[in-house]
C-alpha cells in the first residue's frame, strides 16, 4: 500500500469532484492531482531525492494539503513542523531530521531569519504565501507552474512515509517514524467500523494539519470520497459559520474547541443541520460537555478516538452507538479493527479485566521507531507491543478506560506537553530550588499546565515572572498557566517527587482522564 494510491483511485473514479475548498479557492480532484505531481517535480528540481526529509511550517491551507501528498509522490519523507513551536524548537527538528527543504507560509515568514540563524542546513525555502516572497526564498506557485508533472514514486509498504515530531520524556521532541502501511492500516481499520465518516461528505479541517490526525483524516476522507474544507485557524464563530456556509458533515474537534463552540452565545442561530459526525479526542472530556454538544448538534453522532502518534494514531474507538450508554461515555472505547490492545503489569503480563495496568497495543499500524533513538525505540516496543505509558483497565465487554498517565504527559488544548521539559526550564530560574509540573483540570483547555514551586530561601519570584521565563524558552502553550508556591515537595524514600500526591487536590476520584 502507498499513500498516493488514494489520489489515483479518486482521479480514476471521480476527477471532477471538489477535493479542496480554501476560502474562495476550490479545486477538483483532477486539478489537485495535477498540482501535486508538478510540485513533486519541482521538489526533484531542488535536489530532493528518495528518502530525503521535506519540512512544512504553516497553517491549514490547500497548499498544506498538496504538500502532504506531493512529498510522498516525489518519494521523499514528510516532516510537518508544529506551528506552535518556538524558532529554537523548529530548528531542533530541522537539524535532527536533516531537512534540506522547508516550506513556510506568510504566518511564519517573520520567524525565518531566526530559524536560519539557528539551523544553517537549509538548501531551499519555499514560500507558500500569496504576497511577495521574502528574500532568498522560492515561490510555491512558481514551483508548481514551472514544472511538468512527475511520475508517482509509488514508494509504499514499510518505506518511511513521515517523521511526526512529538514530545519526549526527556523534554526533547522525538521523531516518530511511520510507514505507508502504518498510516493506511489505521485509516482502513477505522473506516471499517462503519461508524467513522459520512460517505461523500464534507470534512472541515480546523485542527492543525501538522498533527498526524489530520493526515489520517485525509486518508479516511479519501475512502469516503470527501471534499476537504480548510480553515487556517480556529475560532468558534469561524467554525459555526463554516458549518452553515459549506454544509459541513464531518469534523474533528479537540475538547477545547468543543467547549468554546458549546459556550458561544449565538451557536443556535447557525444552521447546523448538516453535521453528521463529530470526532473528538486528545484531552479529558466531561460528560456534561458531551451532552451539551449532543444537544447543539442533534443530528451528529459523536465518536472518540484514543491513541498516540506512535500508533498512527488510533488504538481504540468509542463509536456513536456507544455514546447512547451513559456508562460508556467515560470509556475510550474498544480496540479498533486494525489493532490488538491489552493491559499489562510491570512485567508485561496481562492483568485480569478491571485491574489497572499499562495500556499496550500492537498491529501493522505501530510505528517503525523513533528517529535515530534506538534505545527509546527498544524500550517503547519491547516484546512487540507499543507501550503507551497510559494506565487504564479493560472491562468485561472489552471497553478500555484510561485512568492516569504514566509518562506525566499533559494534554492542553489538544497539544502534548511533557512535564520534564517544563521542569527543566523552570529549574534554570535562579529563584527556583525545586519544582514539579502536573496537569490539572481546566474547563476550557481540558488540562492546564500547573507548576508547584519551592523557592530558594534568599530569592523571590512571582507566578508571572516564572511564566515569562518559560515563554522566553519554550512554546507559550507549554508554560505554566498557574503556579503554587510551597515550603517543600512531597517525595518518596528514593527522593522522587510524588506527583500523585500533588494531583489529589485537583483530580477528583474517578475523574475522566482520557488522552
Amino acid at each position: 500500500m502507498y499513500l498516493t494510491r488514494t489520489l489515483h483511485n479518486a482521479l480514476q473514479s471521480d476527477p471532477d469532484r471538489e477535493l479542496t475548498v480554501d476560502g474562495t479557492r476550490v479545486r477538483t480532484v483532477a486539478e489537485s492531482v495535477d498540482r501535486i505531481a508538478r510540485l513533486a517535480r519541482g521538489l526533484h528540481a531542488l535536489g530532493v531525492a528518495p528518502g530525503d526529509r521535506v519540512a512544512m511550517l504553516g497553517v491549514n491551507s490547500d497548499r498544506y494539503f498538496e504538500y502532504l501528498f506531493a512529498v510522498p509522490w516525489a518519494g521523499a519523507v514528510l516532516t510537518p513542523i508544529n506551528s506552535r513551536w518556538s524558532p529554537a524548537e523548529v530548528a531542533f527538528a530541522l537539524a535532527e531530521s536533516e531537512a534540506r527543504v522547508l516550506l513556510i507560509d506568510n504566518v511564519f515568514r517573520d520567524h525565518l531569519p531566526s530559524i536560519r540563524e539557528l539551523y544553517n542546513g537549509l538548501d531551499h525555502v519555499v514560500y507558500c504565501g500569496d504576497d511577495n516572497c521574502p528574500e532568498t526564498t522560492l515561490a510555491y506557485e512558481s514551483l508548481v507552474a514551472d514544472n511538468d508533472v512527475a511520475e508517482d514514486a509509488r514508494r509504499g509498504g514499510q518505506d518511511l512515509l513521515g517523521l511526526f515530531y512529538t514530545g519526549g520524556t526527556t523534554g526533547a521532541p522525538k521523531g516518530v517514524m511511520l510507514s505507508h502501511n502504518s498510516v493506511l492500516t489505521n485509516a482502513l481499520g477505522c473506516f471499517a467500523t462503519g461508524e467513522w465518516l459520512t460517505q461523500r461528505g464534507r470534512m472541515l479541517h480546523v485542527a492543525p494539519m501538522f498533527h498526524l490526525a489530520d493526515l489520517f483524516l485525509l486518508i479516511s476522507g479519501a475512502l469516503a470520497e470527501h471534499t476537504h474544507v480548510l480553515l487556517p485557524g480556529f475560532s468558534p464563530e469561524g467554525v459555526l459559520d463554516a458549518f452553515e456556509r459549506y454544509r459541513i458533515t464531518d469534523v474533528l474537534l479537540v475538547p477545547t474547541m468543543l467547549q468554546q463552540i458549546a459556550d458561544h452565545p449565538d451557536a443556535k442561530a447557525f444552521d447546523l443541520s448538516t453535521v453528521r459526525r463529530v470526532l473528538y479526542g486528545t484531552s479529558p472530556v466531561s460528560e456534561s460537555l458531551l451532552e451539551r454538544v449532543g444537544a447543539l448538534l442533534p443530528a451528529a453522532g459523536l465518536a472518540q478516538a484514543y491513541g498516540m502518534t506512535e500508533l498512527a494514531p488510533v488504538a481504540t474507538i468509542l463509536r456513536p452507538s456507544d455514546h447512547e450508554d451513559p456508562a460508556l461515555r467515560r470509556s475510550a472505547g474498544r480496540p479498533a479493527p486494525h489493532t490488538e490492545v491489552r493491559i499489562v503489569d510491570n512485567d508485561d503480563n496481562e492483568v485480569p479485566r478491571g485491574v489497572v495496568g499499562e495500556i499496550v497495543a500492537r498491529g501493522d499500524h505501530v510505528m517503525l521507531g523513533y528517529w535515530r533513538r534506538p534505545d527509546d525505540t527498544a524500550a517503547a516496543l519491547r516484546g512487540g507491543w507499543m507501550h503507551t505509558g497510559d494506565a487504564g483497565y479493560m472491562d468485561e465487554r472489552g471497553y478500555v478506560f484510561v485512568v492516569d498517565r504514566i509518562k506525566d504527559m499533559i494534554v492542553t488544548g489538544g497539544e502534548n506537553v511533557y512535564s520534564a521539559e517544563v521542569e527543566n526550564v523552570l529549574s534554570h530560574h535562579d529563584a527556583v530550588a525545586a519544582c514539579a509540573v502536573i496537569g490539572v483540570p481546566d474547563e476550557l483547555w481540558g488540562e492546564r499546565v500547573h507548576a508547584v514551586v519551592m523557592l530558594r530561601p534568599d530569592r523571590t519570584a512571582t507566578a508571572e515572572q516564572l511564566r515569562d521565563f518559560c515563554r522566553s524558552r519554550i512554546a507559550a502553550y507549554k508554560a505554566p498557566r498557574s503556579v503554587d508556591f510551597v515550603e517543600a515537595l512531597p517525595v518518596s524514600g528514593a527522593g522522587k517527587v510524588l506527583k500523585r500526591e500533588l494531583r489529589k487536590a485537583f483530580w477528583p476520584s474517578g475523574g475522566r482522564q482520557v488522552g
